[in-house]
């Protein structure tokens, strides 16, 4: 058997058999198989968390998600996520006729024909997230968001040498890699702190012989994390919540209602006006949001007498409604949510596709009624500051 790629640790009477694969590699999975095998350890240890185990052993659950439960648990963001790693994963398959994670696949079946503990190592993908985007400010979110949409349309293929950096890395890294060198100190919520999460997750599997399948970027960390204790509890912990954004969304609508109202009482002639400026700003460019994303006229309509409302209330936002009006008329069926990640290859199928139409509305008439709620906000002052 080959010690290629394989790192032997001895502590507290254990041996850990770490396994560093290559997440875009048949030559790994074949590794996993012999060393499984040859070792018949007490448990076996992949890099899943539940989430992932579910999308490899019963196909992604994500696409038999109801679009309408997506959108009222405001979880659009998330499916927009899922559907980016896809379609990056249907395109690297379909260049190079390689299936990701296949290793983690064959460590599952090899587990279970060994009698092994399956032990799933990885943090949960959601927390991950939140990390990462808890370490974020306003530029770095957007630019994070641009990029992701920007991997969903992206035409490019992946040459040899990119495949050959990746074959060092697991999926998620893989697609953030780049943002990662942008912004350094998201190093720590992606690969140092899931180091610690799996090394601790690895050394508490049951038994005296553990084997773990990780990706080879992960190796290293692991061998210097697993001499320690871990707190689990802190590197589980989802960020807190800033209460500047709150403060903000609050204090816009409390201001532009005050304005209104004080113009009202001394020239209701111009209240009337500036009221209906903040109605006309506010729900055309939510209604034109809808619009291009080409939504049912319903919910262009929805989208035209939501905005000027929720633009009033951060707990609302006109994309949700008008969403989950294009849900309800044009409700995604189990084949949409089968072929969304090929829709999304070319701009058409992504128009096409029900699901993906829907997220559309939902982003494109948010963003319409954020910039009503600018240009109308600006136009109620101009009236005010005239009328003084």
């Amino acid at each position: 058997m080959s010690e290629e790629n394989i790192t032997r640790i001895h502590l507290d009477g254990k041996e850990y058999i770490l396994i560093g694969t290559a997440h875009v590699s048949k030559h790994s999975a074949e590794q996993v198989k012999e060393v499984i095998e040859a070792e018949q350890p007490d448990s076996v240890c992949v890099e899943l968390d539940e989430q992932r185990y579910q999308s490899i052993t019963e196909g992604s659950k994500w696409k038999e998600m109801d679009i309408i439960q997506v959108i009222k648990e405001k979880k659009a963001s998330l499916l927009l996520m899922n559907l980016a790693i896809s379609s990056f994963q249907n395109r690297m398959a379909d260049q190079f006729g390689i299936k990701a994670g296949q290793e983690m696949i064959q460590g599952i079946e090899s587990a279970k024909a060994a009698g092994a503990k399956l032990v799933l190592a990885d943090r949960n993908i959601q927390i991950t997230f939140a990390r990462i985007w808890g370490n974020l400010g306003l530029k770095g979110k957007s630019m994070l968001l641009s990029q992701v949409v920007a991997s969903i349309f992206s035409k490019d293929t992946i040459t040899e040498e990119e495949l050959e950096k990746m074959k060092n890395q697991d999926t998620i890294n893989a697609i953030l890699n780049e943002f990662t060198d942008s912004f350094p100190r998201l190093k720590k919520p992606l690969i140092d702190e899931r180091d610690q999460y799996l090394a601790q997750k690895i050394k508490d599997a049951p038994g005296e012989k553990i084997v773990a399948v990780l990706g080879a970027a992960h190796v290293p960390g692991i061998k210097v994390e697993i001499k320690k204790e871990q707190d689990m509890a802190k590197l589980t912990e989802r960020p807190p919540k800033s209460n500047v954004p709150k403060i903000i969304g609050w204090s816009i609508p409390v201001f532009i209602l005050a304005i209104i109202a004080y113009t009202f009482f001394a020239n209701p002639s111009a209240g009337l006006a500036q009221t209906i400026s903040w109605i006309i700003w506010n729900g055309s460019l939510s209604a034109l949001g809808a619009a291009i994303a080409m939504g049912h006229p319903l919910t262009i309509l929805t989208a035209f007498v939501a905005a000027p409302i929720t633009s009033l209330n951060p707990l609302l936002a006109a994309g949700w409604f008008a969403g989950l009006t294009q849900a309800y008329i044009r409700r995604p069926n189990v084949r949409d949510f089968e072929t969304l990640s090929e829709d999304v290859f070319s701009v058409k199928g992504f128009w096409r596709n029900k699901v993906s139409r829907i997220l559309l509305i939902v982003v494109l008439s948010n963003l319409g009624s954020s910039l009503g709620t600018f240009i109308g906000g600006a136009d109620v002052i101009r009236v005010f500051f005239e009328n003084l």
